[in-house]
């Protein structure tokens, strides 16, 4: 985990001789989004995509890291009598095999069961399944066509398909598996400011610090609003982010540690662009989001 010496304590002041020493040293080094956000409004793709992976994510990564170096496999998929040649990389998931059959046959990844030696799991790799070249996979399925043209479901059928549904969506942000491995693997910051839960406090004087990123990066926010710009420091670097470059900030509390929240500040237009930040104190969340984004905003 990255040393949080150069962050300010909590309740500390900031000189700003040594706040614009330090700014300027990492702006030497680091392209900010912005020197001027009347000059350059908004953050391009490929600044986000620096800022992303500096932060130990990519901005496709919202599931799951998947390897792109893999070794491809060739083999074929049978649905209904048709054989289908497949090239897929062998660490790549079952699931992720399923998106790739969609497109080939239309059966909705959703609607599939694979078969190869007995019923592929999701989460299972090709090359835990010893798919080998040449190898046969069958798929069981309907597409959305056959699904529609049969009898409407019962309305109990009904009802236990919102109940599934709904479990699925409502799944909180920190028992996603994205965020359980980085909590897992980081755990609580010890310099993490005191958070209070069902509680409401304005900002801070001070940059708020002691959270961390996806990279387990320590992460400090610094509001700059009279520049109308919100800085995410790291040990390594400082992005200026111009707010109205912010679409949306999400956040949900901790599981058994409802006094911290996960947060993801979207960057650009799409999710995908989010910057999650752990252990945001709950206090501070309401006055993060109405920094950001005012609270005309809020819904």
């Amino acid at each position: 985990m990255a040393s949080n010496s150069d962050l300010p304590l909590e309740g500390s002041s900031v000189d700003p001789k040594i706040e614009d020493k330090h700014t300027s040293v990492i702006e030497s080094k680091e392209k900010n989004c912005t020197e001027s956000a009347a000059s350059d409004p908004l953050c391009t793709e490929a600044q986000i995509q620096s800022i992303l992976a500096a932060a130990g994510q990519g901005a496709g990564d919202e599931e799951e890291d998947e390897p792109t170096d893999s070794e491809k496999l060739d083999f074929y998929v049978i649905f209904k009598k048709e054989k289908y040649d497949v090239s897929f990389p062998a660490d790549h998931t079952v699931s992720k095999l399923k998106s790739h059959i969609e497109k080939l046959t239309g059966v909705p990844a959703t609607l599939q069961k694979i078969m190869y030696k007995g019923l592929a799991k999701d989460e299972m790799t090709l090359r835990e399944l010893k798919v080998v070249k040449g190898a046969k996979l069958m798929v069981v399925g309907s597409t959305l066509t056959d699904v529609l043209s049969v009898s409407a479901p019962s309305t109990k059928e009904l009802q236990a398909e919102e109940k599934a549904t709904a479990k699925v969506v409502k799944e909180p942000l920190s028992e996603q598996r994205q965020h359980r491995k980085v909590l897992d693997k980081y755990g609580k910051p010890d310099d993490v400011p005191v958070g209070i839960r069902n509680h409401s406090e304005r900002l801070p004087p001070v940059p708020l610090s002691g959270m961390y990123n996806k990279a387990g990066g320590k992460v400090r926010l610094t509001f700059k609003m009279e520049a109308d710009q919100l800085w995410l420091g790291t040990k390594e670097r400082t992005d200026k982010i111009p707010m109205q470059s912010i679409k949306a900030v999400v956040s949900e509390p901790i599981k058994d540690h409802e006094e911290y929240h996960i947060m993801g500040i979207q960057l650009g237009p799409t999710e995908a662009s989010r910057y999650w930040v752990y252990w945001v104190p709950a206090q501070y969340v309401e006055a993060i989001k109405e920094a950001i984004l005012g609270k005309w905003q809020f819904f």
